[in-house]
């Protein structure tokens, strides 16, 4: 780890603890202002002193400080995502406001004004997203412009996944990583010699496929030099992330468990997914009516178009609004004879813009113009909240593909069952329909055996930026 990572994660603490004292002193002073007096005279008496108050703030604000290391807020990283700070700091000010509430029910001549406390919450959490920000800003540009907290490594590997990192690490300064030299082999001669003549920080091993040998041997150099290793897992390590150890007959034995999805983990996600369709479903529920007036408006034929897809128990019908002219729908409903099923596979063959067994059609000429517009913009996919209500689709997980797509899947493809599809998922926001399947199999595969409940918040909040603004709109 990097001092200025160090630096910059302490630097934190003092910066928050700042910005929560800010935020109660702001509203401290909006419920004491003459305009809301004005506007509302009733709200402006308070019975709470402002030395009183302020030895609150003082306090709640060392408390909030210990729910935000709880919510992992202080975690040494080398970067931390804006949304995953809004994410934390979000559920951190969350829980700490719940505390002040069942606090102030207890103690009611403390607190007896709810405006003071929602409004102390909600600035909350935009002054300390706001300090954090700027602490980013900052150290982005000692970075850029001192090097400050670059690391320098040195890449190992060939192969497409090692180009792929190599790419990446030039195109992309504001990673943090500063690209000194790459080999193609594991030469620990090349390696010592390049060390020795130059400030290398971390040794990135991004192809697994050598020997045991020749990787043990450089682990071994990295400790004596004091290097940090890092290096991409082959299949068998990428598989033991999840682990479960056990015994039997006082033998220990370890489970390779297919996802972290299980026990409480699936149990939460369900309760999620529930209540986040019911929310959803009542949100975009004018969005709904009007696009549903307008397919109506634009072409005969239902408004709503069930296509079968493939789930971990079977088949199942997805919801979404019809884009199509109904005699170009596929479906056993609209398709009796077969002939918009040999056109969609006519058009897959000449006119699919990804490779693999999954085909996007490029300038599809059986949408209507609306259609267009509402597979664009993934309007179209709205009445999908109605399947994640019935239990057979996730708001995050792989995408769900169709029968005879699924027939053409590799054995590694059908990782993605180990999970319920997902309205949205890594895949859609690292490229939508733009990368090839091996790629979305893979992604998906990383999301299953590395799923968390911050992973599924990050997915929904980067969702809308990734449908509005294309991939680099994270």
């Amino acid at each position: 780890m990097k001092r200025a990572e160090l630096i910059f994660t302490a630097a934190l603490v003092p910066i928050d603890y700042l910005m929560l004292v800010l935020a109660g002193l702001a509203a401290y002073w909006l419920r004491t202002s003459a305009w809301i007096a004005e506007s509302r005279p009733v709200l402006f008496g308070i019975n709470l002193p402002f030395e009183k108050y302020f030895g609150l703030v003082i306090v709640i604000g060392l408390l909030m400080l210990a729910i935000f290391a709880l919510s992992g807020l202080y975690e040494i990283r080398r970067t931390n995502g804006l949304l995953e700070n809004f994410a934390r700091i979000l559920i951190g000010v969350s829980a700490g406001l719940a505390g002040v509430i069942v606090f102030s029910f207890i103690r009611r001549e403390w607190f007896d004004s709810r405006f003071l406390i929602f409004a102390a919450g909600l600035l909350a959490i935009f002054f300390v997203l706001f300090g954090r920000i700027i602490t980013r800003i900052i150290q982005k540009f000692l970075l850029k412009h001192y090097n400050f907290g670059v690391h320098n490594v040195l890449v190992i590997g060939g192969d497409k996944i090692s180009k792929e990192m190599i790419e990446e690490i030039k195109g992309e300064p504001s990673l943090g990583y500063n690209l000194v030299q790459c080999f193609q082999e594991l030469d620990l001669a090349k390696i010592k010699e390049a060390v020795d003549g130059g400030s290398i920080d971390d040794i990135i091993l991004a192809n697994p496929d050598f020997s045991r040998e020749q990787v043990l041997g450089l682990i071994d150099f990295c400790e004596e030099r004091r290097l940090n290793f890092k290096f991409v897992p082959n299949l068998f390590q990428a598989l033991t992330i999840n682990v479960e150890f056990d015994s039997l007959a006082g033998i220990p034995l370890v489970e390779l468990k297919r996802t972290a999805l299980d026990g409480w983990g699936k149990i939460t996600k369900r309760m999620i997914d529930f209540l986040g369709s019911i929310f959803c479903l009542i949100v975009f529920s004018p969005v709904m009516a009007v696009v549903a007036i307008l397919v109506k408006l634009d072409s005969p034929g239902p408004v709503i178009y069930k296509n079968e897809r493939v789930g971990p128990d079977g088949i199942f019908n997805t919801y979404k609004f019809r884009s199509m002219k109904l005699e170009y729908c596929t479906g056993s409903q609209y398709d009796k004879d077969g002939q918009a099923s040999s056109l969609e596979d006519d058009l897959a063959a000449k006119q699919s813009g990804r490779r693999g067994p999954v085909f996007k059609i490029m300038n599809d000429p059986r949408r209507t113009k609306l259609g267009r517009f509402l597979e664009k913009s993934s309007l179209d996919e709205l009445p999908q909240f109605f399947n994640v209500l019935l239990g057979n689709m996730s708001l995050v997980g792989p995408r769900p593909h169709m029968p005879k797509e699924v027939a053409k899947y590799e054995r590694w493809h059908k990782k993605v069952f180990n999970a319920k599809p997902g309205v949205t998922g890594l895949g859609q926001i690292s490229g939508r329909s733009e990368i090839d399947f091996d790629e979305e199999a893979k992604l998906d595969a990383y999301y299953i055996e590395n799923w968390s409940l911050w992973m599924d918040i990050k997915i929904i909040l980067k969702t809308p930026f990734v449908v509005l603004f294309g991939r680099r709109g994270r």
